[in-house]
């Protein structure tokens, strides 16, 4: 390794040098697909190449008309890798916009650099908040501690000084530092591990979960089933274009075509809709995991309060001023180059001042909670919150602290070797949308919970103002110094102040162990360890850059109130999937009944392929595209499969039962198999419009009318095309009446079942 020069950083000439060796810091990591990825993910599922295999089969028995089965597939496929690459370009634009830039030294200036063009042996230059965006050796340094628990697991800030190793992913809690890099992109420590910090502890959704539950079950009675079919169909009068033909119209009944697909699909359009929000999804799972959360927890800086500190009053005590209190306060916060709110707040009051002398710094520390600086004559000047900072603290001068507080002000202790000097008094405005942002999220059935770092009486005044909950109820987290029974503590109290970052994490912890689904907010750095454990976390943009890096949505926007759009996108998503869902595993129920039953049966198989294309097509392709996208709000109901198969079950026992009572029919009368087939066809439309019907609900115009088409264009298809889809017209003289009777009664019996078994027999089972 070479050293740079400290002062001048690389040249120009030394980093197109390394960029033409590759030894840049892109890695192959994104936050979204690549194309190809999505299109190649999008084109070979196992049921499209099930459906190919089926097709292949199909085209050797030259009967080309049964192959208008792959319209819906191509469509869907077209259609929703279609919406998938759109929301990637639009995530991949406000990704562009969110993009943190890194202080380089280069040709003796710090220029602002991107993360991906940085080169290896680069000068950077980093502060408490940021992530190490590769491998590095500490240069210089001023108290520099890192936090590498997405790396190690371990929590507690480690130390670092000249020469120390520090690795990619992990972020800067206290210090600040001048890093050589000497591992970038694939190289780096992180990359090879494969553990960035946004990807580690994403899980597939319950949605996804139990979608894929059903496939690979489906999987594994689909080719075993097929075959069986086949072989029964075959030995009967050893017809092996017949065989194919009737075991291929069942077969692909058993697949849920576009289910996964659609589920993607919703996902994918949830999240475009969140970006022209100003909502960075960074994980498509997320915005089903955010509909399903229990209880949110939030931090009180740029959540409930805008972050927009000031100063109001100054408290000088022991015969010290109100200018010298101003004075220490600003030489500390340039000493130790802090650029958070208090910070700002403390910067931007008073104009004049006279800063101090110091040869050292004291960066923040999250366990003393306090800052400060060392001046020539070895004073010790310290700020941050009293009662850390000194050992035995005037009771008088706590109770006065706690006198503001209860207030909502925030109170920023100054002393001078161990004595008080006095104290800034310092308020956040609420969030004008504050109240009714909570007030909807209250009423939507979510528990909310604040833990903050500031004084719990502070942060207690600050929610009542909000109209939290049971705000009331506080804590002192820094009154508990041995073992901590958090689950208790999060039963009992909604506001918990003085909170360590890995005494956030705990509380998550016991919340997620009592089975709720939890959501975290923050913007800094003290919320990382709890935004990482929380099923899912959400940043306000602008704070820290390892926050925004840790959660799985960034609101760019920085107001908390579209905290309710996300939250309403991720249930109509997993609503109307959820509704949807019944239409396709209805289909796969009375696929897989009627070949298990026809593989025992000397008769032939019900329909064919292309008889089925409209009815796929009509009442299940395009209105189930058209109702994933509709609004609907409510609070996901749970249990979804007894949700799904209390509608599916009753329609596919339905369909199974009408289909034998057709077969036997048609074998004592000796009905042609083409009128038989065709009533099976008009038997499963019917059975299928009725669900739709259902699902639809609450009927409005707009379905009406998708609904009336829908219904004419079927029936059309049945009277005028019945040569291309081998159908014979229900208006026919021999067919007329059974057409009548699956017409006008399949709706009332398919309700009178539904009523029978899906509410009242599965329900109770299913609890």
């Amino acid at each position: 390794m070479l050293w740079t020069d400290l002062d001048h950083g690389l040249t120009d000439n030394d980093v197109t040098e390394r960029v033409k060796n590759k030894q840049t810091n892109i890695t192959i990591d994104d936050l979204t697909r690549t194309t190809y990825q999505i299109i190649f993910d999008n084109l070979f599922t196992i049921f499209n190449i099930v459906n190919m295999a089926i097709a292949i089969l199909i085209s050797i028995t030259g009967s080309f008309n049964n192959l208008f089965f792959l319209g819906p597939v191509i469509v869907n496929l077209i259609f929703g890798t279609y919406q998938e690459l759109k929301s990637k370009r639009a995530l991949d634009r406000i990704s562009l916009v969110n993009e943190h830039e890194i202080s380089t030294l280069r040709n003796g200036l710090f220029v602002n650099v991107k993360k991906e063009d940085l080169v290896l042996d680069d000068l950077i230059k980093l502060s408490r908040g940021d992530q190490i965006p590769a491998d590095g050796i500490v240069r210089q340094t001023d108290r520099l501690e890192v936090n590498e628990s997405s790396l190690t697991g371990e929590s507690n800030s480690i130390e670092k000084k000249p020469n120390d190793k520090v690795l990619s992913g992990s972020f800067i809690v206290s210090g600040n530092a001048l890093i050589q890099l000497t591992a970038v992109g694939a190289n780096s420590f992180i990359s090879k591990m494969s553990l960035e910090v946004r990807q580690e502890k994403h899980k597939i959704s319950f949605l996804m979960k139990t979608i894929n539950t059903i496939i690979k079950v489906l999987t594994y009675t689909l080719i075993p089933l097929g075959l069986a079919l086949f072989f029964s169909s075959y030995l009967q009068d050893h017809s092996y274009n017949k065989a194919i033909l009737g075991t291929s119209g069942l077969v692909i009944g058993m697949i849920p075509q576009g289910l996964v697909l659609l589920a993607t699909v919703a996902l994918s359009v949830g999240a475009l809709n969140l970006t022209r929000k100003k909502v960075l999804v960074r994980s498509l799972s997320s915005i089903e995991t955010l509909a399903r959360v229990d209880v949110l927890c939030l931090d009180k800086t740029g959540t409930i309060t805008t972050g927009n500190l000031s100063i109001t009053d100054i408290v000088a005590k022991n015969n010290s001023s109100k200018q010298e209190l101003i004075n220490i306060a600003k030489s500390i916060v340039i000493g130790t180059k802090e650029t958070n709110q208090t910070a700002t707040a403390i910067t931007n009051y008073q104009s004049d001042y006279d800063l101090i002398t110091y040869k050292t710094t004291i960066p923040f520390s999250s366990e003393k909670k306090s800052s400060g600086l060392i001046d020539e004559s070895g004073n010790k000047y310290l700020m941050g919150a009293l009662e850390f900072m000194l050992d035995d603290p005037n009771p008088n001068d706590i109770e006065a602290i706690n006198n503001h507080a209860k207030s909502g002000k925030r109170v920023i202790s100054i002393t001078k070797n161990d004595t008080l000097l006095g104290y800034l008094l310092i308020v956040d405005e609420v969030r004008k949308e504050a109240k009714e942002t909570f007030s909807y999220l209250s009423n939507q059935g979510i528990t909310l919970k604040i833990i903050s770092g500031d004084n719990p009486l502070t942060v207690s005044n600050v929610a009542q103002q909000a109209n939290i909950k049971d705000a009331k109820h506080f804590i002192d987290l820094s009154k508990f110094p041995g073992d901590i029974d958090y689950n208790q503590l999060v039963t009992e109290y909604t506001v918990f102040g003085r909170v360590k970052p890995d005494q956030k994490k705990y509380l998550i912890m016991a919340m997620q162990e009592q089975g709720l689904t939890v959501g975290m907010t923050g913007d800094g750095v003290n919320d990382i360890l709890a935004m990482k454990q929380a099923d899912c976390s959400i940043a306000i943009a602008g704070g820290s850059d390892a926050a925004e890096s840790t959660a799985d949505f960034v609101l760019l926007n920085k107001n908390f109130d579209s905290m309710i759009f996300v939250l309403n996108e991720g249930r109509r998503v997993i609503n109307n999937i959820e509704r949807v869902a019944s239409l396709y595993l209805l289909k796969t129920i009375y696929s897989v009944a009627l070949t298990i039953i026809f593989i025992f049966m000397q008769t032939d198989l019900p329909f064919h392929p292309s008889q089925m294309t409209p009815v796929n097509m009509l009442t299940v392709g395009i209105p189930t595209s058209l109702l994933a996208l509709q609004p609907d709000y409510r609070p996901p109901a749970g249990k979804f499969m007894r949700n799904v198969l209390e509608i599916a079950l009753p329609a596919a026992i339905n369909i199974v039962i009408w289909t034998m009572i057709i077969t036997t029919i048609a074998h004592f009368t000796n009905m042609p198999h083409s009128n038989s087939s065709t009533l099976i066809v008009l038997l499963i439309c019917s059975i299928e419009f009725a669900t739709l019907y259902v699902v639809g609900r609450p009927i409005n115009r707009l379905k009406i009318a998708i609904f009336v088409i829908l219904y004419t264009l079927m029936a059309l298809i049945f009277i005028f095309s019945g040569n291309i889809f081998n159908l014979v017209s229900p208006l026919n003289k021999s067919m007329i009446i059974y057409s009548a009777i699956i017409v006008i009664g399949s709706y009332p019996i398919f309700e009178i079942t539904r009523e029978l078994l899906g509410r009242r027999i599965f329900s109770r089972f299913a609890k």
